[in-house]
């Protein structure tokens, strides 16, 4: 299996250990790691956790535990930098669609990177974005 992107729900359950997680995407995430591939996280999905930190949705220990992660020498999850190949890759994640900008732009990280996109979301999956849930 390649690698693997998630959205920001399932960075935040991976995180967790939450059985909100799927199996499928629980063991799409296990693979990839066991295989040696990368498991990325957005920019935005930083940028969208801190601002759920401050509106008091999720403890800043979260936002902790997952700076501590990324920072690591060998890390599990890998930040993916928002950059003008996701920019233009958003072209191909329908507005229509995928209404909200911040999964608009994850789902282009997914295009960008030519991985499947970890998520629920119902729009994206309608979207045609490669999903694993």
């Amino acid at each position: 299996m390649a690698g693997v992107v998630l959205d920001t729900h399932a960075t935040i359950w991976y995180l967790e250990s939450s059985p909100r997680l799927s199996a499928r995407a629980l063991a799409a995430i296990q693979a990839a790691l066991a295989a040696g591939e990368t498991v990325h996280v957005s920019t935005v999905t930083i940028v969208e956790l801190i601002y759920l930190v401050e509106k008091g949705r999720f403890p800043v220990s979260l936002l902790d535990r997952l700076l501590v992660e990324l920072r690591k020498p060998n890390p599990e999850l890998v930040v993916a930098p928002l950059d003008l190949s996701i920019a233009e890759a958003l072209r191909n994640v329908p507005g229509s669609l995928v209404r909200d900008m911040p999964d608009r732009m994850i789902a282009a990280t997914a295009i960008s990177l030519g991985l499947p996109l970890v998520t629920r979301d119902r729009q994206i999956q309608a979207s045609g974005v490669p999903v694993i849930w």
